[in-house]
């Protein structure tokens, strides 16, 4: 980190002096994410003056790690023709997400500059459904035919490979475009030059739809640890390929959406210290307004039982232990589940396995809590005076406890379910929702305990 930090002042230093032979030069030598992020920290003028310095394939591969608001500026400010040169060495997948962030009058000045093969591509790819395959695939693939030998093959590979995503994998398909199998660069270099590609590819394929979601799609390559899954249309013709760092990506987002449903959020496609203060408030208030709303049942079960609360005072003493006892434990279960659920590891036909389960960890679980409570609550709160009252309080205040966690895990582990089988996505029924639900459970429980003992 230091190094680069060094680098990055090198950087800066080269511009303000204006050795701009030099800044290349060292600028060429550094990856495209660590030049993104130099070219992100400098201001505007700067910004500008550096990018128009950079090669168009370096500068190309800079802007496709570029945060959004980054790429509108540069866009703004560049000439036409530079911005087709750019658009043109981009990868396909990266040039789309480009386009997709950008507001509709910079696309069309963009694509009017775009090589007509380029501008073509694009278009097909903006027209699959946002979160599919398709959206997130690229079409800089390797093809080859199954007549081909393994020298044929290799001179292909190093005539065109250089402006592919990836030259690990070759994909087998015939004249109409349909996969017929893979060969890998290892498989190529250890067969004999004379051999054809029909008898050493595999044809055994893993492959998905345009229209798959992205997050299956990523999830098979981490299942199956491969580079890159082809892709085909519904006709079986390959389109493109999914690479590994596209799933991580993918993977990668779908697990920050799901934390932010999870903690009750709208999911943001924007980073945190980039988002505004009211598009940040529009994502928050509707839980907020849903959890204030649902959390009047639990001032409707202390007003039904203000009667014995009024003879009884202590007891409001424990209602938040036991509250937060139950929403802790729902909250556990329901993000064991949602992360389960995630991973494919259960469906909604396990539904009884994971009762099982949920409740024997329940019952270890309320009983060591109830037990410590007893204790506690005897030699803590009621300072060890063993009175009929204090022990049968102390009994009450345990025996919700015993009650309260499987009860709430039940809870956390069924909604998930029961939203997967709904067609919604399991994390909204994480925390959030679930802790209100279980206290209002838990105040139920315990104020009928406590009527009925005491």
């Amino acid at each position: 980190m230091a190094e680069m930090l060094e680098k990055f002042e090198e950087l800066h230093a080269l511009l303000v002096e204006k050795k701009h032979r030099s800044f290349v030069e060292t600028a060429t030598d550094i990856t495209p994410v660590d030049l993104a992020d130099f070219l992100s920290e400098l201001d505007d003028e700067m910004l500008l003056t550096a990018f128009r310095l950079l090669p168009k394939d370096v500068a190309a591969d800079a802007f496709a790690e570029l945060d959004s608001d980054v790429q509108e500026k540069i866009v703004l400010s560049t000439a036409d023709t530079r911005l087709g040169q750019i658009l043109d060495e981009l990868a396909v997948d990266d040039a789309v997400d480009m386009l997709q962030e950008l507001p509709a009058s910079l696309v069309k000045r963009i694509l009017r500059r775009a090589s007509p093969e380029t501008r073509a591509l694009i278009n097909k790819f903006l027209s699959y459904p946002d979160g599919s395959a398709g959206s997130v695939m690229t079409a800089e693939f390797l093809s080859l035919k199954e007549s081909f030998t393994v020298r044929e093959a290799v001179e292909h590979i190093r005539g065109t490979g250089i402006d592919k995503e990836t030259v690990y994998v070759a994909y087998i398909t015939d004249g109409h475009s349909m996969l017929r199998g893979i060969v890998s660069l290892r498989d190529l270099l250890f067969a004999s030059e004379d051999t054809r590609i029909g008898d050493i590819m595999e044809t055994d394929i893993l492959s998905a739809t345009t229209h798959e979601h992205r997050e299956e799609v990523a999830e098979i390559i981490s299942r199956y640890d491969l580079l890159a899954l082809p892709i085909v249309d519904n006709e079986g013709r390959l389109v493109g390929i999914v690479t590994v760092d596209d799933a991580v990506d993918v993977l990668t987002e779908e697990a920050t959406e799901d934390i932010e449903k999870m903690a009750g959020i709208a999911p943001s496609d924007k980073p945190y210290m980039k988002d505004t203060v009211p598009s940040i408030y529009k994502k928050r208030i509707p839980w907020l307004l849903l959890l204030m709303l649902s959390a009047t049942f639990t001032g409707s079960i202390i007003t039904h039982f203000d009667g014995l609360l009024s003879g009884y005072v202590l007891l409001t003493a424990f209602m938040p232990m036991l509250m937060n006892s139950g929403g802790n434990a729902g909250g556990q279960t329901s993000v064991t589940v949602i992360r389960a659920l995630s991973l494919d590891e259960i469906r909604l036909r396990d539904i009884f396995r994971v009762w099982y389960k949920e409740l024997r960890v329940a019952l270890l679980s309320g009983l060591t809590l109830g037990a410590v409570n007893f204790i506690k609550t005897m030699l803590i709160d009621f300072g060890c005076v063993f009175s009929a009252t204090n022990l049968l309080t102390a009994a009450i205040v345990s025996l919700t406890l015993v009650i309260i966690i499987p009860v709430a895990n039940l809870i956390g582990a069924s909604l998930p379910l029961l939203a997967k089988r709904l067609g919604f996505d399991p994390a909204v029924m994480a925390s959030p929702f679930i802790t209100t639900i279980v206290d209002a459970v838990s105040l139920l429980i315990f104020f009928s305990l406590a009527a009925l003992w005491l």
